[in-house]
């Protein structure tokens, strides 16, 4: 028999939390029964297209969505699902935007149709009129709710809807402490004998990159050896460089970019700052939980994300000095936390399993379910 093959639908897949996730499901899911395709929505290839392609998946491209192009964005949906009647599963992760292909895919008589929030909140900034006109078109579309946690389901779907909560599962074993690789990476850094405070993250708003720089000019005033490394890229990195050379900053931090080897870099720290303006349930405090990091994050994020007790929430709105102090009062030593999250659901070895036994089960419940209903 051949694969069921799942349509996945993403902004563009580089190396970000969920599309790492995605691409942790794809590399371990059972190939044989289940097999995935991307529908993306820029032109440029992503970080992870290569991998993809050569684990026997395919990438079609889908023009970025912006207001005033709704109609032939539109119609190119139509179109793609009228070549491509092979798909029973589409499974959207553009959050707010999900509803635009699925309800493509529903006029295409696609039986599984899989909404999934990753997000709890918009923001604000001049896109929210038409952010929440998608989020009305969404209704009806989907006939599966998915969300990385309670609050981003409800974010999304609102309340009264059957959300299944799903793990953003890791590879956790990869992340395992290594004290070999501990050693040769803070060299790397030069941050032998110092205080080496991490954070991953795309630099755009959502992040907080601004009180992030904040919070650690605060904790240098208390410990001059700290370091400050940062790995990813965005729009608003080249502001962010500019507000560590005025704060003092620029001989102190690292401006890592995107980075293929984070497992191996998580290993340097000694602990993970985290001050978001608002998540999901980011896959990356997952991943630094899961090489044994304390990890202080801001009280935007769910208390869901705690899965193994080593989070500490800290007001949004507290002071940076607080923030700095709360961080050196507390034990910054490391736990092997692999068993545990692996126990809480975790791990993405098993969430691929149970994604395929989803993705053939019910595609074949909906599709009777849908004659069904047609010859009633």
């Amino acid at each position: 028999m051949k694969p069921q093959r799942v349509l996945q639908v993403a902004t563009i897949m580089n190396r970000g939390g969920l599309e790492t996730m995605l691409i942790n499901y794809m590399r371990r899911i059972d190939r044989e029964r289940v097999q995935f395709d991307f529908l993306v929505h820029r032109e440029e290839r992503g970080h992870y297209d290569d991998e993809i392609e050569s684990l026997g998946g395919r990438i079609f491209r889908m023009p970025a969505i912006q207001p005033g192009h709704y109609g032939a964005y539109f119609r190119k949906l139509e179109s793609f699902f009228r070549e491509h009647p092979e798909y029973r599963v589409v499974h959207a992760h553009i959050n707010e935007n999900s509803g635009f292909v699925l309800r493509a895919a529903k006029l295409a008589g696609v039986p599984c149709r899989i909404a999934h929030s990753h997000l709890s909140d918009l923001g604000l900034d001049f896109k929210l009129p038409f952010r929440l006109y998608a989020r009305q078109a969404l209704k009806g579309q989907p006939n599966y709710y998915f969300a990385c946690s309670e609050n981003a389901g409800r974010w999304l779907f609102g309340r009264g809807k059957p959300v299944h909560v799903m793990n953003n599962a890791v590879n956790v074993e990869e992340f395992r402490f290594d004290p070999d690789a501990r050693g040769t990476v803070r060299a790397e850094l030069e941050g032998d004998g110092r205080l080496v405070v991490g954070h991953i993250g795309r630099f755009n708003k959502q992040k907080n990159h601004e009180g992030l720089l904040d919070i650690f000019a605060a904790l240098r005033e208390r410990r001059p050896d700290a370091l400050l490394v940062m790995a990813g890229d965005g729009p608003l990195r080249p502001a962010m460089e500019r507000k560590a050379e005025r704060l003092g900053l620029a001989g102190h931090v690292r401006f890592l970019g995107v980075r293929s080897d984070i497992p191996r870099l998580l290993q340097a720290f000694d602990l993970f700052l985290f001050p978001s303006l608002f998540e999901g349930l980011p896959v990356v405090l997952v991943e630094a939980q899961a090489a044994g990091l304390p990890c202080f994050v801001s009280d935007t994020i769910t208390r869901e994300a705690d899965a193994t007790g080593r989070v500490t929430f800290i007001g949004l709105k507290t002071s940076p000095a607080a923030w700095a102090s709360r961080i050196l009062s507390a034990a910054l030593t490391r736990q092997d936390a692999s068993a545990q999250l692996a126990a809480r659901g975790y791990d993405a070895g098993r969430m691929a399993a149970w994604l395929a036994d989803f993705y053939t089960g019910q595609a074949m419940a909906a599709q009777e379910s849908d004659a069904g209903g047609r010859r009633a």
